[in-house]
């Protein structure tokens, strides 16, 4: 029972991740994400082809989908016998490969950015609080957002092992947060090889 809860609160995490909140907001202006700019549904996408307004939409669904995914899993872990922090810890990485890969949109997705950042905030919000100015400063100073996210996911990750060292969380969280770096890294390997080729698209550029 423990590991069919560990894995049921892992299922359950991904189809809540997978929801395509982008394509959702997107329809209230009769725009698909997916159509333009880079062809994802996260935030940035939207920004660039539904407007700021929409896409804070977008951005706020994307982190509530990561939180509730998180307390879903310890839920559903729990109820069967499983540990609730590892039924969280492997619901937040699950939620984000959802986000990235959904079985809704044709395993396509966004970069899990916002929804990692949401799963975090259950897991470690003292990471997440670290790694903002870090995506901040990235985003300003070089007008990437795939640097500041990517900077950011690693920021996350770096930290909540940190914490895990000296005790101050638990094992669970620290493998939740490198799992979901491994994921948003992995998400942005069209945008490496577009920083490497110099046609990376800089914010504002459309």
């Amino acid at each position: 029972m423990p590991v069919l809860g560990l894995v049921l609160a892992a299922i359950a995490a991904y189809v809540v991740g997978a929801v395509p909140s982008g394509v959702i907001v997107g329809r209230l202006r009769g725009v698909d994400p997916r159509s333009g700019g880079s062809g994802r549904t996260g935030a940035t996408n939207a920004m660039r082809t539904l407007g700021s307004g929409l896409a804070a939409v977008v951005l706020l669904l994307d982190v509530l989908k990561g939180a509730a995914a998180v307390l879903l899993g310890a839920v559903v872990a729990e109820a069967l016998g499983a540990a609730p922090a590892w039924g969280a810890a492997l619901a937040g990485a699950a939620a984000v490969l959802g986000h990235v890969r959904s079985i809704f949109i044709g395993f396509t997705g966004g970069r899990g950015v916002a929804t990692g950042g949401g799963a975090m905030l259950v897991l470690s919000p003292i990471a997440v609080l670290a790694a903002i100015p870090v995506l901040a400063i990235a985003v300003w100073r070089t007008r990437y957002v795939s640097v500041g996210s990517i900077l950011a996911a690693l920021t996350v990750a770096i930290v909540v092992v940190g914490l895990a060292m000296a005790g101050r969380v638990g094992l669970q969280a620290a493998v939740a947060a490198v799992l979901i770096g491994v994921i948003v890294v992995a998400a942005h390997a069209d945008n490496i090889a577009r920083l490497r080729g110099g046609t990376e698209r800089r914010l504002g550029h459309g």
